[in-house]
């Protein structure tokens, strides 16, 4: 078996998101065949995947290996994006995807969402960071029982971790209910300098959880970082939606790809009565989707056990339950739309 046999199989691996085959849409980086000493050998396969622990990447990866399994050879499979940039010229080297959470006003969970993103995805398997960047009301350390501070030489920054999760918040640099009054070019300078001091190392995924509403800190990460997409969180009510449209059209205005749109508060199931409650209205989420073509990432329901989770410290992903599956459901998604986003990027730019 050569490499051209190789490719030929490989042409029957499909693409569950882009519509086509992995060798057509040029997801196969290289192929080489080394020929053992008697039957079989090594066939290694280098694949343009950049959502690493993503259901769909994982399934084309079982894919590959599947179309190869009657050979007598056996299969090393890696997996990377191309990067146009030289590592000494990149903001985050280490790290693959930048992930920021947003929201167009504040009361959404937005916080809530990034927290379990982040678990979630750790969950999986995944070498994950997660950026309390929300310069005026940091909360991620309280909702994570993050009791150990960053240590530093100085110079840089090595971030505690929780529940696999590398940490960083303007909560650690300010003391205990002490207000952050500052200016926007304060903002800029303190969210640049965290970016490039804090020592991430490699990571599959850094959340970045930023303030509500569109000002100086969105503004200063846009420009900053390479996102490779926002997840946009809203509530069902009228109110919560107009505020996200207008974090759809900040992120638009910067070519910044939103993976979608996830939901919050969506319906109350009575502990007493079983019956379910659609508190905050119906669909919004789902509808704001639809009307700008965009991804609808979940909804999950307003349940106590979040709020509990947010004061004992303890993401509900982790946890089981109804509410646990839903926010799992969004995490899969928010990592299967990362992989659209990296795999589409490879296709059309070669």
């Amino acid at each position: 078996m050569n490499e051209a046999d190789v490719r030929e199989r490989l042409a029957d691996v499909q693409d569950p998101d882009l519509g086509g085959d992995i060798v057509s849409l040029g997801l196969v980086n290289d192929v080489t065949v080394e020929e053992g000493d008697g039957d079989g050998g090594t066939v290694r396969v280098s694949l343009a995947l950049g959502a690493p622990f993503s259901p769909h990447e994982s399934a084309i990866a079982e894919d590959v290996r599947a179309t190869l399994a009657d050979t007598e050879f056996d299969v090393e499979l890696s997996a990377s994006v191309p990067d146009e940039l030289d590592a000494d010229e990149q903001v985050l080297p280490g790290v693959k995807n930048v992930i920021a959470v947003a929201s167009g006003k504040g009361g959404v969970g937005k916080s809530t969402m990034a927290v379990n993103v982040a678990a979630g995805l750790s969950e999986l398997g995944a070498r994950v960071g997660l950026f309390d960047a929300d310069v005026y009301g940091p909360n991620v350390p309280r909702m994570v029982s993050a009791e150990e501070r960053p240590q530093t030489d100085g110079e840089t920054i090595v971030p505690p971790e929780r529940f696999g999760v590398k940490l960083m918040s303007m909560d650690f640099l300010t003391g205990e209910d002490d207000p952050v009054i500052w200016r926007g070019p304060m903002v800029h300078k303190i969210i640049t300098q965290l970016v490039e001091d804090v020592e991430w190392g490699e990571l599959d995924y850094l959340i970045m959880d930023l303030p509500p509403g569109t000002g100086d800190t969105q503004l200063t990460i846009l420009q900053t970082l390479p996102l490779t997409g926002a997840v946009i969180v809203t509530t069902p009510q009228e109110v919560a939606l107009d505020d996200a449209v207008k974090g759809l059209r900040m992120f638009g205005k910067h070519d910044t790809n939103v993976l979608g749109i996830a939901e919050n508060m969506a319906g109350f199931r009575c502990p007493d009565c079983g019956g379910f409650h659609e508190i905050f209205g119906s669909g919004g989420g789902k509808a704001l989707a639809q009307e700008h073509e965009l991804p609808f990432l979940g909804g999950v329901p307003l349940d106590p056990a979040v709020r509990t989770g947010g004061d004992e410290g303890e993401p509900v992903v982790l946890g089981e339950g109804e509410t646990a599956d839903a926010f799992r459901v969004i995490v899969e998604n928010v990592a299967n739309n990362a992989g659209v986003v990296r795999r589409r990027g490879v296709s059309e730019g070669r």
